[in-house]
């Protein structure tokens, strides 16, 4: 099989071309198993008869040649020819319509019978390789875009939820008498990505259309092109040491700390001694005696002892240097903080590679530079350039590739969030978003992690690694740069669907990973994630003192895919003993203003011993915010997560907070609250079905 496909393909490289012909791709495809209509090549209107006869069916007639692409807007294409006399006019004006073109012959094919037209293609994206699309065909594709993508390779699991997610596929399940073989479908997909793993010159592919049928699919029409082989992932054998002594390091050299305030080098050292960092702390300043009350040194050779991580805040002209020396004294990471590198230009980029090539003959990771260290608040290291108040211990760890804007919200967040780790990237010089995440990840300190993200290098490495990590711990991304266009190729009708956006949209679903839409979003998300269970049911208890809120809520977990739910018999018999004469609802339960404390966690412990429970809203008053904080803090709700909903939080701020400490996030509108629930909820199927494959 193998030998069959590869001369085909090593035959059009010798021959200088990049586009295989239809009839040679349904060659490559017939080879793979991969049901077509053919394609026989007729070279005279007497050779096309003569298929035409053999065939004793419509046929449909193209013209093959490499110059061609695109066969039908050119006039290359001839369907539903129904005897000799339109078999031979149709094969006069596809060869006239192309003078001056290298014209092989003409393909003549059976007509395929109808059925639900899709599209499956691969395309080429710069961050992730190989991409996967799959959608139907017609107006679904064209108008509608209704596709769908996955980075290649992908599993069996992958080519399910590429059908399952697209909008049409209620009609691949079945409407109105018409349904497709989805079995097939899915081993279609896989079949597809094994051939390009493992042809790594294979660019780009459609199959368009591909007839889909209630017993298998017909491949109607078919392009490869070929492109540069891919170079072949580094094996994970070659990958740097772990970087577990970069966030837990014993000693911390700061070159250019400084003893006047305000400046970067005063700020970081500051910080490192005002959060009393455990291990031993040297400032580097030829001009100052100590520091911070720490004896300083004029250089980094002249520290008496060891020194696991060096931060660098000097001018980027000089930086070089710097790194050498601390490479030459055993420093095992650096961080550089100091800006004005890749950033501002080729010169800066220079100075870039030139660390880069340092640190690697040495074996020295390095992180950043243009960023804002690390916080780790499980060893009392804060290594920010911005000054840092008082942090508690938390289990959240966050990523961000924007390191100002990491720090500066802290000064906020950390009075309702509880953050293990901080790590800022900056440039990524080294050390990128991928080997943070998966440090961050072994830490037994860290649940849940959020990653700011502008761009991904290494694209394969962050899809595996994420799909490894998101199995135990809910990793929330936000992605920057949505709008930013992928490159187009004209010769894919894939290719040209592929967006950028589309891809890391379609990349983070297959590695379980939670999109977020902004930075508020992806922090409501971490609170409710790292102080609430997942839940493993869909039905939500309402409860509420005011029936439009209530009555929004019921709503918006409808629009999130989950339902009310139905409590027992014998728990409604206690939920009514509750109730005041007036009410009569039972989900949402609505209290009015007669709503207390004590009611609310009554209500609550109900819904907790109801097995169609899965969670919970809570709908609190402001103006009394502050008693519900003891009651609430002490329910034993036995896995079901506890959302509470404040209309006019920010005027609550105090109690809020006593709220959010006491483990119970709080959210202003009831929408928020039925997404951050439906996201944790479909996040728990999806990564309960990953765990039992």
């Amino acid at each position: 099989m193998a030998k069959q496909y590869r001369e085909i393909i090593d035959r059009a490289l010798a021959e200088g071309r990049t586009y295989l012909m239809e009839h040679e791709s349904k060659s490559v495809l017939e080879s793979l198993k991969i049901a077509t209509t053919g394609a026989g090549v007729a070279t005279s209107e007497d050779e096309a008869v003569e298929i035409f006869q053999s065939l004793a069916s419509p046929v449909a007639m193209k013209v093959l040649s490499p110059d061609v692409v695109h066969k039908t807007d050119a006039g290359g294409v001839k369907l539903d020819l129904r005897d000799a006399g339109e078999v031979r006019k149709a094969y006069r004006e596809i060869i006239a319509a192309f003078p001056g073109k290298k014209v092989v012959g003409v393909s003549v094919q059976k007509m395929a019978r109808p059925g639900v037209e899709a599209i499956v293609g691969v395309a080429n994206d710069e961050t992730f390789g190989p991409v996967l699309m799959f959608g139907l065909g017609g107006i679904f594709v064209e108008i509608l875009k209704d596709v769908s993508f996955r980075s290649i390779p992908i599993s069996a699991s992958d080519a399910q939820d590429m059908i399952e997610e697209i909008k049409g596929y209620a009609l691949l399940r079945g409407y109105r008498g018409i349904s497709s073989d989805i079995k097939a479908l899915e081993k279609l997909l896989m079949t597809i990505s094994e051939f390009v793993v493992a042809n790594p010159e294979i660019s780009e592919m459609d199959l368009n259309p591909v007839f889909l049928y209630p017993d298998g699919y017909l491949v109607v029409d078919a392009r490869i092109i070929l492109g540069e082989p891919r170079p072949a992932p580094a094996p994970q054998a070659a990958m740097k040491q772990d970087l577990h002594d970069l966030f837990y390091p014993r000693s911390i050299a700061v070159i250019g700390a400084s003893g006047t305030p305000g400046k970067l080098g005063w700020n970081v050292f500051t910080n490192l001694v005002s959060h009393n960092f455990k291990g031993k702390l040297y400032p580097i300043n030829p001009k100052a005696d100590a520091i911070c009350g720490c004896k300083a040194y004029p250089c980094i050779s002249s520290v008496p002892e060891p020194v696991d991580v060096a931060i660098i805040l000097v001018s980027a002209g000089i930086t070089p240097d710097v790194v050498e020396e601390c490479c030459k004294c055993g420093v095992r990471y650096i961080v550089v903080e100091s800006a004005g590198f890749a950033e501002l230009g080729e010169d800066g980029k220079k100075i870039e590679l030139l660390m880069k090539d340092i640190a690697d003959r040495y074996g020295v990771r390095l992180l950043g530079p243009n960023c804002s260290g690390i916080i780790n608040t499980h060893c009392s290291m804060v290594q920010s350039i911005g000054i840092v108040d008082a942090l508690s211990m938390g289990n959240i760890g966050l990523v961000s590739q924007a390191g100002v804007c990491a720090a500066g919200m802290l000064w906020g967040l950390r009075h309702i969030m509880d953050f293990g780790i901080i790590a800022t990237i900056g440039n990524k010089l080294d050390i990128n978003e991928t080997d943070i995440l998966e440090a961050v990840s072994r830490d037994e300190n860290i649940n849940v992690i959020c990653m700011y993200l502008e761009s991904v290098k290494g694209g394969r490495r962050f899809i595996d690694v994420a799909r490894r990590i998101t199995k135990d711990k809910p990793v929330v991304v936000l992605k920057s740069g949505r709008t930013a266009a992928g490159k187009k190729a004209v010769a894919s009708h894939t290719a040209s669907l592929a967006g950028n956006d589309q891809i890391f949209s379609a990349v983070f679903r297959q590695s379980a990973i939670i999109r977020a839409r902004d930075y508020e979003h992806m922090f409501n998300l971490a609170r409710a994630i790292s102080k609430q269970p997942l839940p493993t049911r869909e039905g939500v208890f309402i409860i509420t003192y005011a029936g439009s809120l209530g009555v929004i809520a019921a709503d918006a977990i409808t629009d999130n895919g989950m339902r009310l739910s139905v409590l027992e018999p014998h728990l409604l018999e206690r939920l009514k003993d509750l109730l005041p004469d007036y009410v009569c609802g039972t989900n949402p339960v609505d209290y009015t203003f007669s709503q207390d404390a004590e009611t609310v966690k009554s209500t609550i412990e109900i819904g907790v011993d109801s097995d169609d429970v899965g969670s919970f809203i809570v709908v609190l008053q402001a103006e009394i915010l502050g008693s519900y904080v003891d009651a609430l803090g002490k329910i034993d709700y036995k896995g079901k997560p506890i959302i509470a909903c404040v209309a006019g939080k920010e005027f609550a701020q105090t109690d809020v907070i006593k709220l959010e400490k006491a483990g119970i996030p709080v959210f202003g509108t009831p929408e928020q609250v039925a997404d951050a629930l439906g996201i944790m909820y479909r996040h728990h199927k999806r990564v309960s079905r990953e765990r039992s494959l």
